[in-house]
């Protein structure tokens, strides 16, 4: 039985079949909402068939220009002035021993972002059951184990979204709400589509992005044409 509404189906009847520009499908999505709240738009990518290997995972982060339009939730794994530095930064949760027993033991991870200091990661480590299966876990690749825990609290409050493939070689990556003016959506589409052509591993030969597409919530996906985002 469908869980899709009136709304998408009427959606899905105009909706292109054949792939479009990014600004064509950003038009697109904020013409025909798919619901009354005001959706998170989202970007999809299928990446080749070869990035499932292990040595060719891609993650890493983007920070968007206009924002993510989420309230984000950051927690710092840290002790001394840099748990201070990212106390002052605006840092929702912040702590280290204590924090690392609540995750460990009640499973918490009531938080989007988390940060480390190079030193806190030796016992970061022990939380890595319960956050890595959630992305949660900080990795020098998104930027989130640094010692300038001030900078990485204002970038992931600021706008900054992390990204990973998942086993079947997909990304999704949010790009903002639907309620954002279209060429602000465009421009963070594109800081995206930059992103993701930047963290091709060295190994990848061939086409990288083997399809994209752009959705709200619970919109239609629409086909965005390749060739447009092409390195």
């Amino acid at each position: 039985m469908s869980t899709h509404g009136k709304r998408y189906f009427n959606a899905a009847k105009k909706a292109p079949q054949k792939p479009v520009s990014i600004e064509e499908a950003i038009k697109f999505v904020k013409a025909n909402p798919g619901a009354k709240f005001d959706e998170t738009v989202d970007v999809y990518f299928r990446l080749g068939k070869e990035l499932t290997k292990g040595d060719t995972a891609v993650r890493g982060a983007v920070k968007l220009p206009n924002g993510s339009g989420k309230t984000v939730k950051v927690a710092v794994f840290a002790g001394g002035d840099h748990a201070e530095e990212a106390r002052q930064a605006g840092a929702d949760y912040v702590g280290l021993a204590d924090l690392i027993e609540k995750v460990t033991k009640e499973g918490w991870c009531d938080f989007d972002v988390a940060i480390a200091t190079i030193e806190a990661m030796k016992e970061v480590r022990k939380c890595a059951r319960v956050l890595g299966p959630r992305g949660l876990m900080p990795n020098p690749k998104t930027g989130t184990v640094t010692d300038d825990t001030a900078s990485a609290v204002k970038e992931a409050k600021g706008g900054k979204v992390d990204f990973r493939m998942d086993k079947t070689g997909n990304v999704a990556v949010v790009a903002g709400k639907r309620s954002f003016d279209e060429d602000k959506l465009v421009e963070n589409v594109k800081a995206i589509v930059s992103a993701i052509q930047s963290a091709k591993p060295a190994s990848v030969k061939g086409v990288f992005i083997k399809a994209m597409s752009i959705s709200s919530t619970m919109g239609v996906g629409v086909p965005v044409l390749v060739t447009s985002v092409a390195e």
